[in-house]
């Protein structure tokens, strides 16, 4: 990888992309295990768990989609347009999910609750399976035009690869999300959450398995890279060691361990993506010539000089806003009447 400007945005791109998947994650894996609790104070516990990272946790997706607007306008033109109506789905997933969080708890009639519970679960859910069926077809290859432009269809994007990625990412989101409703919940809530949290392991487990598998033989140039350096083979089995360390430190009751081998796995799967993706940002099928790349879809190099200088002002402090507040919200949920 030579590392110029393109290729610096390049990582920028994918770190904030990283973060997102890797904070708002677990939200999404709260949401959707939230339909499995029973009673109504099981349920704002776990909406409580969460209530105060959550909004703080998507702030790192607008500052994705804004990086890759400035940096690579032409990737970002051609993923709103050909990906509109599954965007479209996501962003209304999002609302709905952020409204419930909201809203769920203003009324006390069963109804109304049990309305919003839904919304949160189903919101939860759907941009799960989005975001990695969006992933899934950037990886397999979506038609691109001599001109840059999709032409492809909807019904075109689901496939049974990206299909499997939407499957797999939301096992990941909702292992991710037990551990972390574990690590901040106490009594029959928290004995619940171990039992579905070592479900959620091996169902996960499963789908990495079979999307590893289905990778190599489906879709060899997404491990071409680390065929040609196999230096890069490292990432893979930092990958490999961090799955496995998760229903090791789960089983062992070190449950913060177990949360943090699932960050890096979450890190390490990105960074696998993004190695054998590059210098593609999505890559074009049948036609490769026509994959929009870091150097074809980037803006000028007075532009992401400029927007450089920005980031290393601007992604420091969102990093120091996480970890204050991820600090200052540390330890088990305790209700009150403030409480969602």
């Amino acid at each position: 990888m030579h590392l110029d400007l393109n290729s610096i945005w390049f990582v920028l791109v994918g770190v904030l992309f990283t973060g997102y998947a890797m904070l708002d994650g677990f939200d999404l894996g709260i949401g959707a295990l939230h339909l499995f609790t029973r009673t109504d104070q099981e349920r704002r516990v776990m909406l409580n768990s969460i209530g105060p990272v959550w909004d703080g946790n998507e702030v790192w997706l607008v500052t994705g989609g804004g990086a890759l607007f400035a940096a690579f306008p032409n990737v970002y033109a051609t993923a709103f347009s050909g990906f509109y109506l599954a965007l479209m789905l996501l962003l209304a997933s999002l609302i709905f999910r952020a409204v419930a969080i909201e809203f769920r708890s203003k009324r006390p009639e069963l109804w109304w609750r049990r309305m919003w519970d839904i919304s949160f679960a189903g919101g939860s859910i759907l941009s799960s399976l989005l975001i990695g069926t969006a992933l899934g077809n950037i990886a397999w290859g979506v038609p691109i035009d001599a001109q840059g432009e999709f032409a492809g269809t909807f019904l075109g994007l689901l496939t049974p690869y990206p299909l499997l990625v939407g499957i797999t990412t939301l096992a990941l989101f909702m292992m991710h999300g037990a551990i972390y409703g574990v690590m901040k919940t106490e009594d029959k809530l928290h004995d619940k959450l171990r039992v579905w949290a070592m479900r959620c392991i091996i169902f996960f487990v499963i789908c990495a398995v079979t999307l590893s598998m289905s990778t190599l033989l489906y879709v060899p140039h997404m491990a071409a890279r680390v065929r040609e350096n196999p230096w890069l083979f490292t990432v893979a089995l930092a990958n490999m060691l961090a799955i496995a360390n998760i229903p090791r430190e789960f089983h062992h009751g070190r449950d913060g361990r177990a949360f943090f081998s699932s960050c890096a796995a979450i890190i390490t799967l990105m960074a696998l993506f993004a190695l054998n993706l590059y210098p593609n940002m999505i890559y074009s099928l049948p036609a490769p010539e026509n994959s929009l790349t870091i150097y074809n879809a980037a803006s000028s190099p007075k532009t992401l000089g400029i927007m450089l200088i920005i980031a290393c002002i601007g992604i420091p402090v969102v990093v120091a806003y996480t970890v204050s507040i991820y600090w200052i919200f540390r330890g088990k949920v305790k209700m009150d009447r403030m409480s969602y």
